[in-house]
């Protein structure tokens, strides 16, 4: 019933949105070379700033209200009315935007570029829910994320993944994340505004393949809970990371765990983690042993990582205007016959030289030979660490929810006897 009376509210708000566009601007204005002038649409730049300014307020707001409702309240219904107030609101009615998770290509071109100036509403939007991680766990991907909130509406039958494909699948967020710091920083693109397959649907503006994308994913998410969130989003990882030192995470049972294995199957994510009982300590030789190979794996794996990502370092900058530019202009030295692009002929309208040009680009393909560095290093000491923590022998005596990565949903608490 709920479920159903969810459509229908969305159903509704697709309708305004779409009401609304009709007077909107769909396509750009042409260019008549002549002496007339389009005015100046006005409107107060103050009232932007204002909303800017009331969506860090709803936000804040936001993770206030939904840490009571899954640390003291421990109310799965609760949380459900709340993501859907982030999804009619982060969602629809701002459509997207600001994001936190887009935030990380804003703060990361900030990082490389003081000359950009970063909005205060997108540096807010990226910290805030970092902050409330650190002391209640993902709670802002249990209610507050409307990508999350969208992707939880459609979970009608969730199956589990077994743990191999989890491992294998968890390794996108990790390579999406170094490649949207790895273009941002570079000043490329911004990759998951791009690829964003939520925010086309909030504003009913995507092109026609990423209503496809979007649409596929959804239907995915119907069997398989939340794909974007635990294989693709890039701002996941930071919440994961963080989540794991987390002061007081959600826990199933308020009390002692009675091990009556009701919550065993209830967690969609695989986030629950089952008993280990046995106390059999290895032995020393073995632990030394295992230590000396992960000290030589690790960063053989890091340097092993960064050699790959440097050789493919030229091919990851194809992707950038000034590398595409320079390159057709040396095709075109070498063809003379093909017709000239757009931007191969605003360029040398600009007034810049082929010089000045090629000096751009091999500029930028220097700072993506030392970002490819990075992020195949950064890859390879995530993969080394992964392979780390499945050899370590650990002890609980308890069903515990993973904190890095459980969304603090609250499913498993409903399926608790223990309710104090």
């Amino acid at each position: 019933m709920i479920k159903k009376l969810t459509w229908i509210l969305l159903l509704l708000i697709l309708v305004m949105q779409g009401s609304s566009s009709l007077g909107r601007q769909r396509f750009p204005k042409p260019e008549f070379e002549s002496s007339y002038v389009q005015p100046e649409t006005m409107q107060p730049s103050s009232r932007a700033e204002w909303l800017a300014g009331l969506d860090v307020i709803i936000l804040t707001v936001s993770l206030f209200a939904i840490s009571w409702l899954v640390i003291k309240k421990r109310s799965r219904m609760g949380v459900f009315w709340m993501s859907l107030f982030s999804l009619l609101y982060f969602g629809f009615y701002r459509q997207g935007c600001v994001c936190s998770i887009g935030a990380i290509q804003n703060v990361s071109l900030a990082l490389f570029h003081p000359a950009y100036v970063l909005p205060f509403s997108v540096l807010a939007f990226f910290i805030l829910p970092l902050v409330f991680t650190v002391f209640h766990g993902r709670i802002f991907c249990a209610g507050v994320c409307p990508f999350g909130a969208m992707q939880d509406l459609v979970a009608f039958q969730p199956q589990k993944l077994g743990e191999r494909m989890n491992n294998v699948l968890g390794l996108l967020p990790y390579l999406y994340l170094g490649l949207a710091v790895l273009f941002a920083a570079t000043g490329t693109d911004f990759i998951i505004c791009r690829y964003d397959p939520f925010v086309g649907i909030f504003r009913l503006n995507a092109p026609f393949g990423m209503f496809v994308f979007s649409g596929l994913l959804l239907a995915c998410g119907v069997f398989i809970a939340r794909p974007y969130c635990r294989f693709l989003c890039p701002y996941g990882v930071l919440l994961n990371w963080i989540s794991r030192f987390s002061g007081k995470h959600l826990t199933i049972t308020p009390n002692k765990c009675i091990q009556c294995r009701l919550c065993e199957e209830s967690c969609p994510y695989g986030a629950i983690e089952l008993p280990q009982t046995s106390r059999n300590p290895e032995e020393k030789r073995i632990t030394i042993r295992k230590f000396i190979l992960l000290c030589l794996l690790i960063p053989l794996m890091v340097i092993s990582g960064g050699y790959i990502g440097s050789t493919l370092s030229s091919t990851l900058a194809g992707v950038n205007p000034k590398i595409q530019l320079a390159r057709e202009l040396l095709d075109t030295k070498k063809k003379k016959d093909q017709p000239e692009t757009f931007e191969m002929q605003a360029f040398k309208q600009s007034g810049k030289t082929s010089g000045q040009l090629f000096t751009e680009a091999r500029s930028v393909l220097s700072q993506f030979y030392k970002g490819g560095w990075y992020l195949g290093g950064f890859l390879g000491l995530v993969f080394g660490l992964m392979i780390a923590g499945r050899m370590k022998n650990r002890y609980q005596p308890d069903y515990v929810p993973n904190k890095g990565n459980c969304f603090s949903c609250a499913r498993c608490v409903d399926y608790c006897p223990i309710k104090s």
